[in-house]
This record gives structure tokens, sequence and C-alpha cells, in this order.
């Protein structure tokens, strides 16, 4: 147990994206170190991110190897023995040679991290599970609605992991309704943590004119190309764009296990010459240069369970930088961009090229869009409204009182409005 006097401690468990690459992750370890924290994260050596220690901006990183590409459910449940046995040995040297903790913070996917939050408890350590994704809806939308074993299996490890929790943190309002209803957590338990960017991060530079490759309009994609993302949907929707107007280049920024055929299918449908990839980025300032250049934004995940409960973090990264967007109608989407984006019907790619014709094809609109996005992330969404709520949710943890015992509500929870 902590001794009087000595620092507050947090584990943070992330399994799916290295640190300090994941944006979320990073941002939570960083304020909670400004707020007096000792903080100590473990993650897997992948993107790039190799050490298997290092300590960056007050914030220890111990990172394990991935030996295997996980394919299909036996290589899947292979990858989380593997994660969740060396996230234990790693916990014991956090425990015993780093920092020590209080609480062990875990995030999803994939929600397997409840055992260790057993072992640990009778040494007084607090659990807060932070609900990054959807696992079990998410299943579904890669794999059509499939409803077998597996999705059994990740119901069940996400009901283990609510039930285990102190305190759940909750990305938006309708994964805090599922935290309710299909976790049956009080209320009084769940705290909204929005993924907004960290200003501290991101900066405004110049357009570059040569990412535009001689056109007048870019279009930006930013984030993972999985089979779920819709990047498909997107690719098709610039052929039919294409067949309007040529005066565009699309710039797709991020990797992910689809990307190189999704590369090689607007190859294929003949617009290798408009479409740029430039996969993964870490560098900050690259990134930011990128976004700065762009003239609109294209949210294209299609709808299903999943996306539709969904906030994604380029919503917001694209609002920071006076980006309108183009997106399908999605409710959570509808929730955060209000009016900075335009919302085609919902998995139709007619739709989607007429309404980004329409927006290049109107400035004005462009502009009333972007100042209303920037505004509105300013005012209610970026990282710093969040920063209260963690560390609200962290003292509660910390308080040592049962779960389902505490009535009061928390200022911050409440929905927002678009």
């Amino acid at each position: 147990m902590r001794r009087l006097g000595q620092a507050k401690r947090a584990l943070i468990v992330v399994q799916n994206l290295p640190v300090p690459f994941d944006r979320r992750v990073w941002s939570e370890a960083t304020s909670l170190t400004a707020a007096g924290y000792a903080v100590s994260v473990i993650s897997p050596k992948m993107k790039g991110y190799t050490k298997s220690f290092e300590s960056l901006e007050g914030v220890d990183i111990y990172r394990y190897p991935l030996p295997m590409d996980a394919r299909g459910a036996i290589g899947f449940a292979m990858e989380f023995i593997w994660c969740f046995t060396m996230t234990l040995l790693l916990s014991l040297r956090v425990a015993i040679f780093g920092r020590g903790f209080d609480v062990i913070h875990a995030c999803n996917p994939p929600e397997i991290y409840w055992p260790l939050a057993w072992l640990w408890r009778p040494f007084g350590k607090r659990f807060i599970f932070d609900h990054h994704d959807l696992s079990p809806e998410m299943y579904r939308a890669k794999f059509e609605g499939k409803t077998g074993r597996l999705y059994k299996g990740l119901l069940f490890l996400e009901r283990m992991t609510f039930r285990t929790a102190d305190v759940v943190l909750s990305t938006n309002e309708s994964y805090r309704s599922v935290a309710m209803e299909r976790g049956k957590v009080d209320p009084a338990n769940i705290f909204i943590v929005r993924s907004g960017p960290d200003s501290r991060r991101f900066r405004h530079y110049p357009a570059d004119p040569e990412w535009k490759k001689g056109q007048a309009h870019l279009i930006v994609y930013l984030g993972e190309i999985g089979e779920q993302d819709g990047v498909d949907h997107l690719v098709r929707a610039l052929k039919e764009l294409r067949q309007k107007r040529r005066d565009f280049h699309c710039v797709l920024v991020g990797g992910g296990p689809h990307q190189p055929a999704i590369k090689a299918y607007a190859d294929e449908l003949g617009l290798g010459d408009c479409c740029t990839f430039t996969g993964r980025i870490g560098d900050d300032e690259l990134l930011c240069r990128i976004l700065s250049s762009a003239d609109v934004a294209v949210v294209p995940d299609t709808k299903n369970d999943w996306s539709d409960k969904s906030t994604m973090n380029k919503v917001m990264e694209y609002m920071f930088f006076g980006l309108p967007m183009v997106s399908y109608d999605l409710t959570e989407t509808r929730v955060t961009a209000g009016e900075a984006a335009v919302y085609a019907e919902a998995d139709c790619e007619p739709a989607f090229a007429m309404a980004l014709d329409e927006l290049i094809n109107d400035p004005a609109k462009r502009q009333r869009m972007g100042a209303f996005g920037q505004q509105r992330l300013e005012a209610e969404l970026a990282w710093e409204h969040s920063v209260p709520r963690l560390l609200a949710a962290y003292e509660q943890a910390l308080g040592g009182r049962a779960r389902g015992l505490n009535k009061g509500a928390h200022g911050g929870n409440a929905a927002l409005t678009p």
C-alpha cells in the first residue's frame, strides 16, 4: 500500500498500440504526471518503438516484444496469452524495481487484463478500465456480422472487465450506455473522458502546395486502414468524384493491415495518380503540415453498431485544423462534429462523392464549417477539458470506496450536444 505522503502511482497497460504512439494513452500518462502521479506504462514493441525501457516526459515506459503476427482464432488466443504473461511479468518488475503502483489502468482492446487486477487486488491495488473500443461490435464489423463463439468470448471478456473495474472511463455517451446496460456498471463509477487532441502537441503551419500535386484542392484521410474503416468506400467515392472533376488530390495518412490492399485497389481503379498513401506518420510536425495543407477531410467509416457508437479520433483532429468534413451519417460523429461536417447517406458512395463535390465548390461554406469545428473543439472537446474528469476518476478509484456505493453526480459526465 502507498505510504502517507508518497506520490500517487499509476500503471497504465495497453496492448494494441505502443506508447507514446497511442495519443490518448500518452495524453493520459503525461496529464497524470503533470498532476503529481508517478506513472509507468507497459506496451508492446511495434511501429518503430523498440526500446525495452525508456523514460519520456517523466513517464517510465516498459515494452515487450511481439513474436507473432496473429491470424485466426488460435493466433489471437496465443497473442493474448503472450501479452498477458509479459504484462504480468513487467508489472512485477514495476512493483519491485520500479516506481510501484496503486492503480492498474487497463486499456482495451482486448479485454484480457481483469485477471491481472484480481492478482494485485489483495495487495490493495485498484483497477480502472479505459474503454477505448467496442470489441464485440468491432469483431462483427470486421467479419460481416458473425456472432459465433469468438463473439460470445469477447462479450464474456468485456463483461468480466466491467465487473472487475472500480472505475470505468468511457470515451463518449454511447460507450457509457454500454457500460451501464451491458456491463451493469453503476453510473456513479463511470467517467466520460473524451479523446480530444492535445493542443500542446499540434500546431498550425502554412499550407504546403506540394501535397496537392499540382491540383487546386486537397482531400485528406487520417486513420488506420483496416477492413472495418471504410477506406474502400472512400476509394470508390473518389472514382465517382473523378467523373465530375479532376482538380483534386487525396492524401491518405495511416497504416494498418488493409493498407497495401487499398493502395493496390486505388491503382486498379485508375486512381494511382490522384492518391498519395503516406503510411503511418510518427512525426507530429509532418502530420500537422499535411493537415494544415488540406481543404476537405473525409470520414468514410461505414455504418454499423461499432462505428455508429464510436467517436473517431480523426474527427476531432480535423476540427483542430479547421477542416470541414464529409462523413457518412453516424450518431457519435454527429454528436462530435455537429455543423463541422456534411453527412451523406450511410454507405452510399455516390452520395459521399456528391457531398465532396458540393463542398469543394463552396469555399464560403467550408470556411464556416471549419470555424465552427475549431470553436467547438476549443470550447468543449480539446484534451484539456477531459483532464479534470480523468483526475476525478483516479481520485474516486483511490478513495477505496466500494464499487456501486457512490451515488453522487460527477461534473462533466453529461452528454455533449451538437
